[in-house]
C-alpha cells in the first residue's frame, strides 16, 4: 500500500475507534481515554528524553496521568462517593504522592539534569493528563436525583467534531484563499503555513456543524449555546496546535510519534484538544452560572 492508502486506512480506523468508544457506553469512553491519556504522556516524556536532555521516569508519569483521569472519571461519574464515609474528592489523594516523589527523589537519583527531570514530568501531567481528565466534566452531568451521575455522549464527542471540522475547514480556505488570495499569516513564527484565511475558514465551518447538531440533537442545547461552543474549541483548539507546534520546533522535531502511520504520534492527533477541552470546560461551568 501507498502512503496515502495507509493514512486513509489509518484515519478511518481511529475515527471509528475515537467515535464508538465514545458513544458505546461510560466504561468505554472512560478506558479509551486513559490510554490515550498514558500514550500521549508516554510520546511527551520519551521525546524531552531524547531530545531536550533529560530524563524523566516515563513509567511514572505515564501511571500518574492516566490514574488522575481515571480518578477525574470515579469523581465526575459519582461512583467515587460510593462506600466512603469521606467525600469523593479523596479519590485524589493517592496522586498526591506521586506530586511529592517526582522533585524528592531527584535529591537521590543524581541525575545531571534534576529540575529539568521533574519540571517536565510536572509539565505532562499539567499539559496532558489534566486536560484529559476534564474531558469527564464534559462527559458526566450531575443528576440530583441520582447519586451516580448521567453520561452524556454528545458533549465530549461534539468538541472533537468541532476540532475535526476546524482543521478541515482551515485546510481547504488556507489552500486555496490562503494560498492565492489572502496571504496573512496568522502566526509565522510557530506555523509558517497557518494563515488567517484557513483559520476564519475553520471557525465558519464550525459554527455550520453546530447548526446541524443543533438540528439532529435537538434540545441538548440551544442554538446558540452551540455556536458558542463551537467558538470557544475553535479558538483555543487552534492554541493548542500552536503550543504542540512550538514545543516540537524547540525540540527539533517533525512528529510526536509513528503509532499512527502517516498520522505521526498521538500527542499530534489531540494536540488541539490539550486547550480546547478546558477551555469547553470553563464554558459550560460559565453557562451553568448564569
Amino acid at each position: 500500500m501507498n502512503n496515502l492508502t495507509v493514512r486513509i486506512l489509518t484515519g478511518i480506523v481511529f475515527l471509528v475507534v475515537l467515535i464508538g468508544g465514545i458513544v458505546w457506553s461510560p466504561v468505554s469512553f472512560v478506558l479509551l481515554f486513559a490510554i490515550i491519556t498514558g500514550l500521549c504522556i508516554w510520546e511527551f516524556c520519551e521525546n524531552v528524553n531524547a531530545y531536550d536532555d533529560a530524563d524523566v521516569n516515563v513509567l511514572i508519569a505515564t501511571a500518574a496521568g492516566m490514574y488522575l483521569f481515571l480518578a477525574f472519571a470515579a469523581y465526575f461519574s459519582g461512583y467515587a462517593n460510593i462506600g466512603l464515609k469521606v467525600s469523593g474528592a479523596a479519590v485524589f489523594v493517592p496522586y498526591l504522592i506521586t506530586l511529592l516523589y517526582l522533585p524528592i527523589s531527584e535529591l537521590y537519583l543524581k541525575k545531571p539534569n534534576p529540575l529539568k527531570n521533574w519540571a517536565y514530568a510536572y509539565a505532562s501531567q499539567l499539559y496532558i493528563a489534566l486536560p484529559f481528565g476534564l474531558l469527564n466534566g464534559l462527559a458526566f452531568v450531575s443528576d440530583y436525583d441520582s447519586p451516580l451521575s448521567a453520561y452524556v455522549w454528545l458533549l465530549p464527542l461534539s468538541v472533537f467534531i468541532f476540532l475535526w471540522t476546524n482543521d478541515t475547514g482551515a485546510y481547504c480556505f488556507g489552500c486555496t484563499i490562503g494560498k492565492n488570495v489572502w496571504k496573512a499569516r496568522l502566526f509565522e513564527r510557530i506555523s509558517p503555513k497557518k494563515s488567517w484565511a484557513g483559520s476564519l475558514g475553520g471557525a465558519l465551518c464550525c459554527a455550520i456543524a453546530a447548526v446541524i447538531i443543533n438540528a439532529v440533537w435537538p434540545g441538548w442545547l440551544t442554538l446558540w449555546q452551540w455556536l458558542g461552543l463551537a467558538l470557544v474549541v475553535c479558538v483555543f483548539g487552534t492554541f493548542g496546535d500552536l503550543v504542540e507546534s512550538l514545543f516540537k520546533r524547540q525540540l527539533g522535531i517533525k512528529d510526536s510519534g509513528t503509532l499512527l502511520p502517516g498520522h505521526g504520534g498521538f500527542l499530534d492527533r489531540f494536540d488541539s484538544s490539550l486547550m480546547a477541552i478546558p477551555a469547553a470546560v470553563l464554558y459550560f461551568y460559565t453557562l451553568q452560572a448564569f
